[in-house]
């Protein structure tokens, strides 16, 4: 995982979740806007999601790298 990103995955009323890649600060900003009705911009790695908050059901965090094999 690329220094300074958490994964995340978000989850919507009638859709499949969103995987993404942020920082801690925009991770913050999003669980501090959750609960809120409008539209909140989301700035990842790979760039930026407008998010209808009134649809998110969810927000999972992976804070440590998947991996697989001996020693994992």
């Amino acid at each position: 995982m690329a220094e300074g990103f958490e994964r995340i995955s978000i989850g919507f009323q009638a859709s499949m979740p969103l995987s993404f890649r942020v920082s801690r600060e925009e991770l913050d900003r999003l669980l501090g806007a959750l609960g809120s009705e409008g539209w909140h911009d989301l700035t990842g790695e790979d760039g930026t999601v407008r998010l209808n908050l009134q649809h998110v059901l969810y927000v999972r965090t992976e804070r440590q790298e998947h991996r697989v094999g001996f020693g994992a």
